[in-house]
């Protein structure tokens, strides 16, 4: 019989490590936690069995620094390391250097990063397991094959970094005229960002949702679908807002494209949590990407499907399997995600420092999933992102209304944070209550 793991290194800081310590501690896994040393202060580390300081503030040499993360491990007789998100959660050769260590990496092989990760090899795996994605060029796009490609495919088409992410090696194309410096330019930008300067085209979608599928996979070709969420609401390519599920979406659209995700988990032996990332228009969906982790919004659909993604991962790691099968996943009720980050809500620019007071929201369908506390100082060398307020209710407006008093009675003070936008701005716009707005809806809003 499979052995549950015993103790986990978590390999990430802020509110996802606190949400995977509370996760273990629920299971019965000690826990170890590694941080730099302007995050010896985080909530997780105070609370973990054991702490590893792992190097100085710079991401590049600690968080990011895997020699120190594996000595971890090593250090303290752990048996998994769980990366969480962001930082090297979809690095293949961060996967690879975990298991040949002798370690449970809590994520997909590296082979399905690998895959996945690249935006080409992703639509070509993606079309061969009958997932609908966006017409496009099939492969790199060069300056021999660039004019006849887009010909083809029609104008406007969106020219893509095969190493992308973020929003970043992207680049929007109406013309002829300009296709061919566009295309120098963003490969340039790509070659400087991802060290890999192969680009693809797609037709561009001018008014298109962002809709996602979650996943989870057994790694041993067993998969299941968790429903869906919107996250169309955006700023610079960078969610604000989420919701599951996704609103006005025809029931046999939406199962449709969430067998053909399950059926390419299956065909690839996908392992753990992982999410397919779609443009929805015109009733159609089209594949942009999968990211080969827990997402920030996972939440949302723990709230309208009761299974906790966190534990599943790590029972997937520890070789038990999936603890729920498709026919478990019933949908019930609304849930809605604010992304609560220390910056200001108008210029969008990071406010780091000491938090003076910090009362969370509470009351019915109210969750909080957040690392910060009275006198906790946030630190200026990462991502701006201190709390995900999340609201549940019944039904789309119960849900709505839970989240504006829920935005009313949250207090942080001492800095500025984007509290203001959500309670003002988004949760009492007309349109967004309704539901469906595209992505672009919120910079056209805010005049950005």
């Amino acid at each position: 019989m499979t052995k549950m793991l015993e103790k986990v290194v978590i390999a990430n800081r802020g509110e996802i490590a606190l949400r995977i310590l509370r996760a273990c501690k629920e299971m019965g896994i000690r826990t170890v936690a590694v941080y730099s040393k302007a995050d010896r202060d985080l909530l997780h580390v105070r609370l973990a069995d054991e702490s590893v300081c792992i190097g100085p503030a710079a991401s590049k040499d600690s968080y990011l620094n895997i020699p120190a993360l594996i000595s971890a491990a090593e250090v303290t007789d752990a048996q998994g390391i769980h990366p969480g998100y962001g930082f090297l959660a979809e690095n293949a050769d961060f996967a690879d250097a975990v298991e040949s260590s002798g370690f449970t990496f809590i994520g997909p092989r590296a082979e399905s990063i690998r895959l996945m990760g690249n935006k080409v090899s992703a639509i070509e795996a993606m079309k061969k397991a009958g997932v609908p994605t966006v017409p496009g060029s099939g492969g790199p796009v060069t300056e021999e094959n660039a004019i006849a490609v887009a010909k083809k495919i029609g104008y406007p088409i969106i020219i893509k970094a095969a190493a992308g992410g973020g929003g970043r090696g992207m680049r929007v194309v109406h013309t002829e005229s300009a296709l061919l410096n566009s295309l120098f330019v963003t490969r340039s930008e790509a070659k400087a960002a991802f060290s890999d300067d192969t680009v693809y085209m797609e037709k561009f979608l001018e008014h298109p949702r962002h809709v996602e599928i979650q996943v989870i996979g057994d790694g041993k070709g067993k998969a299941i679908h968790l429903g869906d969420r919107d996250c169309s609401l955006q700023r610079r390519h960078q969610k604000v807002v989420e919701e599951a599920p996704a609103p006005h979406i025809p029931e046999k659209i939406r199962a449709k494209v969430a067998e053909s995700c399950v059926k390419a988990c299956e065909q690839m032996k996908y392992r753990g949590a992982g999410t397919f990332e779609f443009l929805y228009e015109n009733e159609q969906f089209y594949f942009i990407e999968m990211n080969t982790r827990v997402q920030v919004e996972h939440p949302v659909t723990e709230l309208v499907t009761g299974v906790d993604i966190i534990k599943e991962q790590l029972l997937v790691a520890s070789g038990k399997g999936l603890s729920v099968t498709q026919k478990d996943i019933v949908i019930r009720g609304h849930a809605i995600e604010c992304r609560i980050n220390a910056e200001d809500p108008k210029k969008f620019i990071p406010c780091p420092g000491k938090i003076n007071y910090y009362h969370a929201p509470g009351g019915p369908g109210i969750r909080m999933d957040s690392h910060i506390y009275s006198g906790y100082s946030v630190p200026p060398n990462y991502d701006s992102l201190i709390g995900k307020l999340i609201a549940y209710g019944p039904s789309r407006d119960v849900a709505f209304s839970r989240m504006r008093n829920a935005l009313d009675e949250i207090v942080v003070d001492g800095i500025k944070t984007n509290i203001p936008l959500h309670r003002d701005e988004i949760m009492r716009d007309a349109n967004f209550a309704k539901g469906g707005v595209d992505i672009h809806y919120l910079e056209k809003k805010l005049g950005l």
